[in-house]
């Protein structure tokens, strides 16, 4: 069973133009990483379930309805932002890493995929969250794994517009994380409003979203910068 089949056995409304796209990154994705790290899932199930499959959960919040702006920060091999971008083609996609090999493999999968719809953002978040263009202009950010969630806040958070959302995507303890980043969460204008558990099929992998509502504007104290992002978390 080929990556796109996989992914339809389990998401059934992916299939046609979609499917074949997807079918592309993922193929891409295997044969760059025999030249480049990009990811340590090299078999084409693990690369439709635990990359793909994963990534596409991202719409089961509801949240992606309509022609919605979305920054994926730290996407590295772009996961999820490449898999949002074929899915949800009224969205308009920002795949940000501080690795600029990384994006150049993302924007050339979005063009052999097909994708209009895929931007990429090289530099580091907290830096390019205090530029007036990209600060408190996203409908939506997202982050899959990167760091821990109480650091992942100050990172994304003041990328996102009041009234948008935040979504950590993070691994079987993200109930735990989003207890420890309560206080990072209210400094940064957020509201944690839910917190949805993903089993990916066949791993048995627990997942989790932690959905973070932005309030209000971020104080203009943050993000601070990285070495003390990580080394005193809010």
């Amino acid at each position: 069973m080929n990556i796109s089949d996989t992914v339809t056995k389990y998401r059934p409304e992916v299939r046609g133009e979609t499917a074949l796209r997807l079918q592309k990154i993922g193929g891409m994705l295997i044969e760059k990483n025999k030249v480049m790290n990009l990811t340590a899932i090299t078999d084409e199930k693990g690369v439709a379930l635990l990359h793909i499959y994963d990534s596409l959960t991202l719409a089961d919040t509801g949240l992606f309805d309509g022609a919605k702006s979305v920054i994926d920060v730290g996407c590295g091999g772009g996961f999820p932002s490449l898999p949002l971008a074929v899915y949800l083609p009224e969205c308009m996609v920002t795949a940000n890493d501080a690795t600029a090999k990384k994006l150049a493999f993302v924007a050339e999968a979005a063009a052999e995929a097909g994708c209009n719809n895929l931007l990429t953002l090289c530099g580091r978040a907290e830096e390019l969250s205090r530029l007036p263009e990209y600060r408190e202009k996203y409908d939506i950010a997202v982050s899959r794994g990167v760091a821990r969630l109480n650091v992942l806040c100050e990172w994304c958070l003041p990328f996102v517009k009041p009234g948008g959302y935040f979504i950590a995507m993070k691994g079987e303890k993200g109930a735990e994380e989003t207890k420890e980043a309560k206080n990072a969460i209210a400094l940064l204008g957020g509201e944690l409003v839910d917190i949805i558990n993903v089993t990916i099929p066949e791993f048995g992998y627990l997942h989790t979203l932690a959905v973070i509502k932005k309030k209000t504007f971020t104080p203009g104290t943050y993000p601070r910068q990285n070495g003390k992002i990580t080394k005193k978390p809010l």
